[in-house]
Order: C-alpha cells, then structure tokens, then sequence
C-alpha cells in the first residue's frame, strides 16, 4: 500500500494555489500538471492528425493515441484495446448503445430509479419514438439498490439492463456483479453508468463481467470532452453504427461503403487527441496513487463530516446514513432553507465550492416532490482539515436555521 499524503497531492493541482475548498468533484474534478503538460505537449510537438497522413506528427500522433487507449484498456483491466471505444463523455457512450443495438417496439429497458439524465434520457427518446418500455426498479427506503425488485422487473421482452455503479446523487454503489449475474441468467445485457465509479474505486470490467460501460475523463482528472465506451469485443462486432463518416470507413462509392474495423467504425471525425492523450495520463496518475487509497481517503473525510453534522434533527441526509455506504458524496438539505442559499452562503464566508440542484437526476426528486439538495463531493486532494472547515460552516448555518 503506498502511502496517501492529501497534502502532497495537492501540489500537483495548479488550481489548489489559490484560496478555494473544492467540494464539486462529483461534477468535475480539477487537473493536475502532469494532463496540463501532456495536452500542451500534443499541441506544441506533434498537433497533427492521426492516420490520415504518412508524415511524422501523424504517425507520433498515432503512437500517442495508441498508447493512451492501451493505457485505458489497462486501467479497466479489458482483454483487448479494440474493446476501448473513444468518445466525447459518458452520455454519447450511452447514446451509442442506444442507438446501436436495435432495440425494437415492445422491447424492455431495466434502468434504476436514481439515474443521471444521461441513462434516462436516451431511453425516454426510445420510448417515445420506437415503442421501447422502460422499467424502472426501485429502490430500497434508504437509496440502496433493492436487488429482490431488480429480479421482479424481467420479463420474456427484457433486453438490456442499463444501470448507474455509483449515484451521483448520493454517492452508493450498486451491486453491479450481482446484476451482472441475474441479468445474463435472464440472458439480459448490461450497461452501467460508471462515471461516478471509476474517478473513486478499483473497477475490473473481466470480475464484473459487465457487457458495456461507460465513463468520462473530466470527472477522473482528465480534459474535458473526452469519454470511453467499453464493450466486449464479439458484442461490438455485432453492433450497428450510429455516427458515420470520416474514419468510420476503409473504402466507398457512390452507392455504398466499407466500415472499419472496430474500435475505428465507432470513431467517426477528427478525435479529439489532445483529450485521449490527456486520458491516458490520467489514468496513469490515478495508478501511481492507487485508487483503494483514493476511496478510503474519501470515506475517511465523508465519516469526519457525518459524525459531526448527522444527529442534528435539522440536517436531511440522502441515502444511507453510513458513511462508508456514501462513498465521497455528502448530499443533504437543511429544513426550512433553499439548498442554492445555502451554497452561496458557504462559497461566500469559506470559498467553499460545492454543487445545489438536482444534479442531473430530475426524475428522483420530482417523485419526491423535492427542489433539489446540496451536494458536497470529495477527491483525492481533499483534506480532513477542509472537511472540518465544511462541517463547521454548516453547523453556523444550523444556528441560524434555528
């Protein structure tokens, strides 16, 4: 085990020299130097296109993208790096799948109740235009996926289960290898949403036997405008294209074409190889740390903000009331006070940066007729000194709502 020194970390996150608490991660995580520098090195040494040209900048471009997609094939512990599909952020990963596998009128969808628009949405557009039924399991009283109404939800018409790993809202993770499990018993695919998984915890797709998963860079230190889809090769192969066009292709007419072999016939354009060379090195940073290390140091700080805020009558917690259950999310509401007056109130006094809303997650709290909460999310360069500065903030806040 390597030695966690938030302290330390925090050194490599040019943004952390100035005077800010940033509790936002679950939104966006920062950078560190080293994906600064690497995207500043794609632009200043070799900016050019990759493939299409038989010059030297393309081919180191080449070799780049080559690296940083054996690297992410690697971080997820995949069998092959033609299973590792670029794109732009989790939701065109979805969108993929979405719009590739075929899903037919009457079909079935199992999704959970707490997804993040970006594994709703997709499937509500197929329900409206195609026929597709969506199932909803729900949850169990304290947010925890209830796996007895997971198993009710099958029937003879189920073809995909599309699950979230770890709630944005509230920070549990699901069971995954156990739905994985039920589900291929019912010879049912699975995707799952793991954006807010694999910023935070060790996640090998061979264990979890997951069929597809999809992921973003800007939540796991990576640029912006970057994802993966992971798929198992032989179901890829059978997948139809959704965007089509350039480097889709190995040849065309006037009447038809040939498309490329996969991962490319999914990577449709120019790609965005600033942002897969600065992937890969995130996933090589994240490596170095150890991601165990990572989501003990945020349990570690949720429990330091729980035991000192939970048993007050007034604070609302969402999800479980362990913290350990909680991973590095701490989402909550203060009676009687609006959640956006409340993180305005801490970003004013402390610099405290956290997120109010819905977080993407609408249809959760409008069927529980609720406006929205605030959501403190930490990270591998969050201290337990910024977690006690949190806590404290919010117990003066508590005094006034008093």
């Amino acid at each position: 085990m390597i030695f966690f020194n938030a302290e330390k970390i925090r050194k490599d996150f040019p943004i952390l020299e100035k005077n800010i608490i940033y509790l936002d991660s679950a939104c966006m995580s920062l950078k560190p130097r080293c994906v600064i520098d690497k995207l500043e090195e794609y632009y200043k040494e070799y900016g050019a296109c990759a493939g299409r040209s038989s010059h030297r900048l393309s081919e180191r471009t080449g070799l780049e993208v080559q690296k940083a997609r054996n690297i992410v094939r690697k971080f997820i512990n995949a069998g092959s790096e033609k299973e590792i599909l670029f794109t732009r952020n989790t939701t065109e990963g979805i969108n993929l799948i979405a719009n590739s596998l075929g899903l037919q009128k009457d079909d079935e969808v199992i999704i959970g109740d707490k997804e993040h628009n970006s594994n709703l949405i997709p499937w509500l557009k197929l329900k409206n235009t195609v026929g597709v039924k969506v199932v909803i399991c729900k949850s169990n009283d304290d947010n925890t996926f209830n796996l007895d109404n997971f198993e009710n939800c099958f029937s003879k018409k189920t073809k995909l289960v599309s699950v979230v790993m770890t709630s944005n809202l509230d920070g549990v993770t699901n069971p995954v290898k156990e739905i994985v499990r039920i589900s291929h018993d019912n010879n049912v695919l699975v995707l799952t949403d793991a954006a807010q998984a694999i910023p935070h915890k060790k996640i090998d797709v061979k264990a979890l036997d997951v069929d597809f998963l999809a992921f973003s860079g800007h939540k796991m230190l990576g640029p912006t405008g970057i994802g993966v889809l992971y798929g198992k090769k032989e179901l890829l192969e059978k997948l139809d294209q959704f965007i089509v066009g350039g480097e889709t292709v190995t040849d065309s007419t006037y009447e038809n074409y040939q498309q490329e072999k996969i991962p490319n016939r999914f990577e449709a354009g120019l790609q965005d190889y600033a942002g897969i060379v600065g992937l890969g090195e995130a996933c090589n940073y994240l490596l170095k740390i150890g991601m165990n290390n990572i989501e003990e140091q945020e349990i570690k700080l949720n429990k330091i903000i729980t035991d000192t805020l939970a048993h007050n009558e007034k604070i609302e917690i969402i999800g479980p009331k362990d913290a350990g259950k909680r991973g590095g999310i701490f989402c909550f509401n203060i009676k009687g006070m609006d959640p956006h007056h409340v993180a305005r109130m801490t970003h004013a006094s402390k610099n405290i940066m956290m997120r109010s809303g819905a977080h993407c997650v609408h249809s959760w709290f409008n069927a529980k007729k609720m406006k929205g909460s605030i959501r403190a999310s930490f990270y591998l360069y969050n201290t337990e000194e910024e977690a006690k500065i949190f806590a404290e903030e919010i117990q003066k806040i508590l005094k006034i709502a008093s």
